[in-house]
């Protein structure tokens, strides 16, 4: 009996003083690469490409991972790259991520590698900008490539590397993003057991990792609502069906699920309203009225709940007007939601990356991500990474998807330890 629990002593305590030389081993590793990651980081952001364009990127991406050695599969999901490492012993299946498009914003920050690029969108001419930090995800992720790939032997399992275009949406009427992916087997071939990835945060300071268990980045929905009323004169309002005055009463509505309908201590809701059109000249009252926006929430039979009172807002205002409306909706994402035994399995994984004082709880958030349709397929955990400048007020720091977006690049290689360690923890847990 003794000699056994002498046995299960040694074997519990062997597996954390393997998980910790591994760490001190990724932190060297991660440590050293991280001027190739800022410089490759550099190149992406002087070089952004919109969604479902992003040739050049993926051409170097793939460059990069058939270098390393591993099976690459190009044009997944029209653009994405693909590449698998398989480790030196049997384990389970890892997934990781990184976004890769850039956004239609001109970069206003005084930096020597800001973007002068034009693109293409949609038939018009615009700027771009990687004005979300996409560009630090896909260095982040090529350096952990280049990581394990030096640890390949003592890896457990399977590792695959997912480059995702147009996580911010394919243009017009074009399918793209990780529902492609999705719908084209990145997630089964071969199948993976557990996915994460991580996004940079303009204000979050550098070298700090926040994370949330559960419902972490809302769904997001577009909607647009066509009003059909009848013309008139401005003057005699009275002869006519006023389609703007019907569509103001039907965005109070809307106001009023959210405010009067919704269970907000359960998940917020937010409807916005983003876009209308209407009317050509001053004392005309328009026959017709189009506005669009968009829906989220953090609760999917809430998210359903929504669509459905929004719905029957948009048809009885209408009628009480004398109008007829119509309302479509189209979901983009979904919740992003983290497993929570995941999480809890992985925290210690990102306490080696940052150090534990550094790795908070943070709130959910109405902003949306794509990942959330790997979520679907396998657990997932979805984390956030500082780049704001050390010392800076948050509340200062200029938001994502905005022309001052700014990021302290000098410690990517959070992100790289994080996630190597988690690929080496998850896989000797499982």
């Amino acid at each position: 009996m003794k000699k056994l629990l002498v046995f299960v002593c040694l074997f519990v305590f062997a597996v954390p003083s393997f998980a910790k030389d591994m760490s001190s081993e990724i932190a060297a590793a991660a440590e050293r690469i991280n001027p190739q990651v800022i410089k490759w980081r550099r190149h992406f952001h002087e070089n952004p490409e919109l969604s479902n364009r992003e040739f050049k990127t993926a051409e170097m991406v793939a460059a990069h991972m058939r270098s390393l050695g591993f099976e690459v599969r190009e044009k997944v999901g029209k653009t994405g790259v693909v590449a698998i490492l398989k480790g030196g012993m049997p384990g389970p299946v890892i997934g990781l991520r990184a976004d890769m498009d850039a956004l239609p914003v001109k970069e206003r920050v005084d930096i020597p590698f800001a973007s002068k690029v034009t693109a293409d969108y949609l038939g018009t001419m615009v700027p771009v900008m990687h004005a979300c930090g996409h560009d630090t995800h896909i260095a982040i992720l090529m350096g952990t490539a280049e990581v394990l790939a030096g640890m390949k032997d003592k890896i457990k399992g399977t590792v695959v590397f997912i480059f995702q275009p147009a996580e911010e949406g394919p243009p017009g009427d074009e399918e793209g993003g990780a529902e492609l992916m999705v719908k084209e087997g990145v997630m089964d071939n071969p199948k993976i057991d557990a996915i994460f990835g991580l996004h940079i945060n303009s204000q979050t300071e550098i070298g700090q990792i926040g994370y949330k268990s559960g419902a972490a980045m809302a769904s997001s929905d577009w909607f647009t609502v066509k009003i059909k009323g009848k013309q008139a004169h401005g003057s005699a309002p009275w002869a006519g069906v006023d389609p703007i005055v019907t569509a103001t009463q039907i965005i109070q509505g809307f106001q009023t699920i959210v405010s009067r309908q919704s269970m907000l201590t359960r998940a917020p809701v937010v409807i916005t309203v983003g876009k209308i059109n209407a009317g050509v000249r001053e004392n005309i009252i328009p026959e017709t009225l189009e506005m669009a926006g968009t829906i989220r929430t953090l609760d999917s039979d809430m998210q359903k709940d929504v669509h459905e009172r929004m719905r029957n807002t948009v048809r009885t205002i209408a009628e009480s007007q004398g109008a007829t409306a119509t309302i479509e909706i189209d979901t983009k994402t979904l919740v992003t939601s983290n497993t929570p035994a995941l999480v809890e399995q992985m925290l210690p994984s990102l306490y080696k990356a940052a150090g534990r004082e550094n790795v908070f709880l943070r709130e959910w958030t109405t902003g949306a991500e794509d990942f959330s349709y790997f979520g679907e397929k396998a657990p997932s955990f979805y984390f956030f990474l500082g780049g704001m400048p050390k010392g800076q007020d948050p509340a200062k720091a200029p938001g994502h998807h905005t022309p001052d977006f700014y990021l302290d690049d000098s410690r990517l290689d959070v992100g790289v330890k994080a996630f190597c360690n988690i690929v080496f923890d998850y896989s000797s847990e499982v």
